[in-house]
């Protein structure tokens, strides 16, 4: 399994000029209680590789999953890559990372 770390620095520069699609793979209700500006929702836990694979075509962005503390953000990988889906990024230090750091979070 193919995996590559980001760093914050690096999602929010992908953010900031529209180049990333951050993927949050945390629970409905996790990402209700705040979420990193401009990620969008898919949890883990009803992973559909054929929703994602919609998501990213239609979306164009590079796709990289993020979800609390990057765990369940590899999980999402080697799901994704047990699919077929060639996903290896993912934000290494996800949301507790950001939070911590004070960056916005949007509810």
């Amino acid at each position: 399994m193919k995996v590559v770390d980001l760093d914050r620095e690096t999602v929010k520069r992908g953010l900031a000029d529209g180049s990333l699609l951050l993927i949050d793979v945390r629970e409905d209700h996790e990402f209700a209680r705040g979420h990193i500006p401009g990620s969008v929702s898919h949890p883990l836990s009803t992973f559909d590789a054929a929703a994602l694979k919609a998501l990213i075509e239609a979306d164009g962005r590079r796709p990289v999953f993020s979800c609390a503390s990057g765990v369940r953000s590899i999980h999402a990988i080697a799901a994704a890559q047990q699919s077929g889906l060639d996903l290896s990024e993912h934000y290494a230090g996800a949301f507790k990372d950001w939070y911590a750091a004070g960056e916005p979070i949007e509810a």
